[in-house]
Formats: C-alpha cells, sequence, structure tokens
C-alpha cells in the first residue's frame, strides 16, 4: 500500500516512454523478440501507473490515437505527415497524462518532460524518417543481371516452399530451389521472384 500512495508520476512517465521507445523501434525493425519483451513489460508497469495515479482522460485518448499515424506512417503515403503528428501526439499527451492541482500544468517535472520527450521526438524522427525513406528507396542494381551467376548456399534449401540463404557476388540473398541444396554446396542462379532469388544446384565439374 506503501507503494501505491508513494508511486511518482514521473517514474511512471520513464515507464511509459521506454514503453513508446521500444515498440516503435521493434515496429520498425522487428527483430529476435527482446524488444517486445522490452516493450511488454514497460507497458505492464505503465497500466499499474495509470491504474493508481488520477490521470488526464483526454491526454490518454490522446496518446491512444497517436498509434494511429504511426501505422499509417509505416503503411501510407504522406509518411512525413502522418509521422509529425504522431510524435505530436506522443509528447503531449504523455507529458499530460498524469493530473496536477493546476490543470494546465503536467504533474510530470517539466524538466524531465522536456528531456525525455525531446529525446523520444527526435529520435523517432531521426529513426523513422530514415528507415521508411531507405525503404522506399528502389534497389539500384538489375536483380536480373545475377541470372547466372554462381554462387554458395549458406543454408539448406530443402524445398520450393522453404526458403534460405545464398550469397552471390559477396552479398546474402534470399533463395529457393526445387531441387535440394545442402548448405556450402554450390549453386547457380536461374531466375527471381521479386526479391528472392531461383537457384538450382551446380553438378560438380569433371
Amino acid at each position: 500500500m506503501d507503494f501505491v500512495v508513494g508511486l511518482d508520476p514521473n517514474l511512471v512517465y520513464l515507464f511509459l516512454v521506454a514503453f513508446f521507445f521500444l515498440a516503435g523501434i521493434a515496429i520498425l525493425t522487428p527483430g529476435t523478440g527482446m524488444l517486445e519483451v522490452g516493450a511488454l513489460l514497460a507497458l505492464i508497469l505503465t497500466a499499474w501507473g495509470i491504474y493508481t495515479l488520477p490521470i488526464n482522460t483526454w491526454a490518454l485518448v490522446l496518446l491512444i490515437l497517436g498509434v494511429l499515424p504511426f501505422i499509417l506512417a509505416v503503411r501510407a503515403s504522406k509518411k512525413i505527415l502522418y509521422l509529425s503528428i504522431s510524435i505530436a501526439s506522443l509528447v503531449i499527451g504523455s507529458s499530460f497524462l498524469f493530473k496536477n492541482d493546476i490543470w494546465w500544468q503536467p504533474a510530470v517535472n517539466p524538466i524531465l518532460s522536456l528531456l525525455a520527450s525531446g529525446l523520444m521526438g527526435g529520435f523517432f524522427w531521426i529513426a523513422s524518417v530514415r528507415i521508411l525513406e531507405a525503404e522506399a528507396t528502389p534497389p539500384t542494381h538489375d536483380l536480373n543481371q545475377l541470372v547466372g551467376v554462381k554462387g554458395e548456399a549458406r543454408t539448406d534449401l530443402k524445398s520450393w516452399e522453404e526458403e534460405g540463404s545464398i550469397q552471390v557476388l559477396g552479398e546474402l540473398w534470399s533463395a529457393r530451389s526445387s531441387k535440394p541444396v545442402q548448405k556450402g554446396d554450390t549453386i547457380k542462379v536461374t531466375g527471381r521472384t521479386g526479391f528472392i532469388l531461383e537457384v538450382e544446384p551446380v553438378e560438380n565439374e569433371v
């Protein structure tokens, strides 16, 4: 009970910032699951703080609505506009989430709010813009030029339905083969489907 009474809005605010930071990076660059686990833990701690402390309902609604333009920034056009709206919603909503005696003042320490929100907003802006621009940039080389080139299988290619990795001209590519290929075998590129190369094993030359 003492923990509940003494729960600090500043601490819960940091949990909230950590959640948005980890969740945002996990959405932009899916990985091994560690970011998702960290985001879930931060969300649980934040939810406990929201349940315990008095909050501004409008700020909570603004936080929830701020997720939508972030998703649109990843999937739709006008990415910069949606990203700007999302960051503004998250910064304002998180700063004013907890009630203060004076309605127009946030319960979170202003210096902490400015510092954390500025770092979070700036990081999201730089990281998101670079990742979204990279995804929108077309490949600089023609993959059809790889047809006929030999390489090495870096993983087993057991069937056409199961993708694996190959190395061709010093680069790793996703590939599949209609014939079984073992790791380390020499392969030859016969075609491509999108960014997935189609290969076949090269018989041992005598």
